[in-house]
């Protein structure tokens, strides 16, 4: 069946934002005084609810501090948005664009909060592509599990099988697999060719650009 919906990741799929969020990682974990963590092992955790990923990396702490360490997290984040402007990547604005001139509809399920979402698609210049979005405020059960994918269908009415998920890390791949969709993994994010394998996508790209003749294509 043709591809009508593309779901898409934010965070190291269609926004550059790997420097913003390890910054502010490290500088939280500095104010925090906890044990330094490296840009690798910050960056592993993008796509992560922000609790999960200070769970991840601290696995010692108790709930009460890694809520503390995710709100220090959000105010921090938002004084480096002054000085840091995340980026979309090259070729996003110009495919996603071509795209929905195709007649594609096109949404976002990311881990970071609805208001940030909405704030850096507008930033980007993308928003006016975008035709819903989700965040992790938006829904109970954040990636791998399917819900972002399944609400996004409902609002949407699409099917999962009209329906292609396209992100940087294994939990997009993941979570679009338990939804039933297409997975498409991109190469240029915070997930290695290799993980996205492992967790199962579909195809694997490495210019957004492929997305415009791969979306397109009907299944044989």
């Amino acid at each position: 069946m043709r591809i009508k919906l593309i779901i898409f990741d934010f965070d190291g799929t269609l926004g550059d934002t790997r420097r913003n969020i390890v910054t502010t990682m490290q500088m939280t974990i500095k104010e925090l005084q906890l044990p330094e963590r490296s840009d690798d092992e910050c960056a592993s955790t993008i796509g992560l609810p922000l609790v999960s990923c200070f769970e991840t990396m601290f696995p010692d702490l108790k709930a009460e501090q890694v809520q503390h360490c995710a709100d220090t997290y959000r105010r921090i984040f938002n004084e480096n948005l002054q000085n840091i402007k995340p980026q979309a990547f090259p070729h996003v604005v110009e495919t996603l664009s071509a795209l929905k001139e195709q007649g594609l509809t096109l949404t976002i399920a990311s881990s970071r909060s609805h208001a940030s979402l909405s704030e850096l698609t507008r930033d980007m210049g993308i928003s006016d592509c975008i035709s819903y979005l989700i965040g992790a405020d938006d829904v109970k059960e954040a990636k791998p599990k399917p819900e972002p994918v399944l609400k996004t269908l409902a609002a949407m009415r699409y099917v999962a099988c009209e329906t292609l998920v396209v992100g940087d890390m294994a939990v997009d791949i993941q979570m679009g697999a338990n939804a039933g969709a297409r997975t498409w993994g991109v190469t240029w994010g915070n997930g290695t060719r290799e993980e996205l394998e492992e967790a199962g996508a579909d195809f694997i790209i490495d210019k957004i650009e492929e997305l415009e003749a791969i979306a397109l294509e009907t299944e044989p």
